[in-house]
């Protein structure tokens, strides 16, 4: 199996000036790294937190970058600590057989990011390019969920925040999208139903012959299903064909 570490960088800014030591600055460890993709296989996400960007490609592999920030802004003497708090945050990416699986471990007294907390001082972030047929499986905690241009089944399941998937417009799917509290919002057709004094949406279309299957499935937010839409051809350049 190939694996190759491509970048972990770094605490604080990359450059400092001299003198700057007693400025005000954000920590953030970026790690950045490249995994041979099954064929036909299985992008998978435990227990993220933050946001994550997943974008398909003509890539054979996966790429994965990872960045763990704090929102406000330290001291020199202060920034070694919070750099501390930032590693206790694990993610790990593994081949398993015909899966890629993203592990994201948070301590128990940071249990509050998972949560949604706003006064927490923590964020994390995931920008992940994969093969354009990758099966798509995500078990997310809180924060955003952004799928760009993949074309096979997608499975996603959050507790709160936004789920937005742009897909090719030529597309066809099996739809199951559910928001206990929120709202579903498709470019594809389905049958709208509302629960719970209409604070909870769903929307499905049970297509039995649709290549590809949308399951998804948020406590607290809202759930977007658009086309990526091709733009027509210029006119002078059918004319030319």
């Amino acid at each position: 199996m190939r694996r190759i570490q491509l970048t972990i960088s770094a605490l604080g800014l990359i450059c400092l000036l001299p003198g700057a030591d007693d400025s005000l600055q954000k920590v953030q460890i970026t790690k950045t790294e490249r995994l041979d993709f099954p064929q036909h296989g299985v992008l998978r996400l435990a227990h993220s937190i933050g946001d994550v960007t997943v974008e398909g490609s003509d890539r054979s592999d996966v790429e994965i970058t990872t960045v763990k920030s704090t929102r406000i802004a330290y001291l020199a003497h202060e920034r070694e600590k919070a750099s501390q708090e930032l590693e206790k945050i694990h993610i790990a990416a593994a081949v398993k057989g015909d899966q890629v699986v993203i592990t994201t471990e948070v301590p128990r007294h940071h249990a509050w990011i998972a949560a949604g907390a706003s006064a927490g001082d923590l964020e994390v972030e995931y920008r992940i390019q994969a093969p354009r047929d990758a099966r798509l499986v995500v078990h997310h905690d809180s924060g955003g969920v952004y799928v760009d241009n993949l074309a096979n089944d997608i499975d996603v399941t959050m507790c709160r925040g936004e789920l937005l998937l742009h897909l090719p417009e030529a597309g066809e799917y099996s739809i199951h999208a559910a928001a206990d509290i929120g709202s579903v919002t498709s470019d594809f057709p389905g049958q709208e139903t509302h629960r719970f004094w209409r604070v909870g949406h769903r929307l499905a279309n049970e297509n039995s012959s649709a290549p590809h299957k949308l399951n998804l499935k948020i406590g607290f937010g809202d759930i977007l299903i658009l086309k990526t839409r091709i733009p027509a051809a210029p006119e002078s350049a059918i004319a030319a064909r």
